[in-house]
């Protein structure tokens, strides 16, 4: 049996299969509700729909304050989270999260809008402050900690003398909606490379 080692965890090969004594839990941010569902802060619950179909995962659970989802990606045990707590309380849904699973926040995983990046441009970063997010805010209160990896998801910046509310609860225009979409393959394969190969790996080949 071959042992290596990858984020000070231990990875077993055994039988052509690889097992994880862990489990990512991956959150995306937005507002729950139908109303909300296009718009700009919701980018991050639109990537975790992109990794659910992609590893034919249902986020239909709902507990702990949000939806979730169990299932596998490329070998990797998972957790898909959607908190339903709107925006501002998400980390309650997360720390309910973390808490239930007994999983370490080095597991954790958070996608999420940022306005001071280009439309579909992103950003992997292994920690950092809320930069004004304020779900990112509420998460990191609720953790004690801002050491936990993110993937920034660019949705552009409001116009000058227009509403930073208004802009980030607004949708997209046609064509920055597709330049969006044409993007969340790529956020979800930067989420499956940093759990695979690390957020420096996932920096150097995908932030924009």
């Amino acid at each position: 049996m071959a042992i290596i080692a990858i984020s000070s965890e231990l990875i077993f090969y055994c039988g052509g299969g690889k097992e994880f004594n862990f489990m990512y839990i991956i959150a995306g941010l937005g507002n729950p509700g139908s109303e909300y569902e296009l718009t700009r802060h919701n980018i991050g619950f639109r990537v975790i729909d992109e990794l659910a179909e992609e590893y034919n995962i249902n986020i239909g659970e709902n507990k702990h304050k949000g939806l979730i989802g169990k299932g596998v990606i490329e070998g990797q045990k998972v957790v898909l989270v959607k908190p339903q707590t709107f925006m501002n309380l998400s980390g309650e849904c997360i720390r309910a999260v973390i808490d239930y699973y007994k999983e370490s926040i080095d597991h954790f995983i958070v996608v999420y809008d940022d306005i001071s990046l280009d439309v579909g441009k992103l950003r992997v970063r292994p920690k950092g402050s809320a930069g004004g997010h304020n779900g990112i805010k509420n998460i990191i209160a609720q953790l004690g900690t801002d050491e936990f990896a993110r993937v920034k998801f660019g949705v552009g910046d409001k116009p000058k003398g227009s509403d930073l509310v208004d802009h980030v609860l607004g949708r997209f225009s046609k064509d920055d909606e597709e330049l969006a979409k044409s993007h969340f393959r790529t956020a979800a394969a930067a989420i499956t490379c940093i759990m695979n190969e690390g957020c420096a790996e996932a920096m150097n080949r995908y932030n924009g």
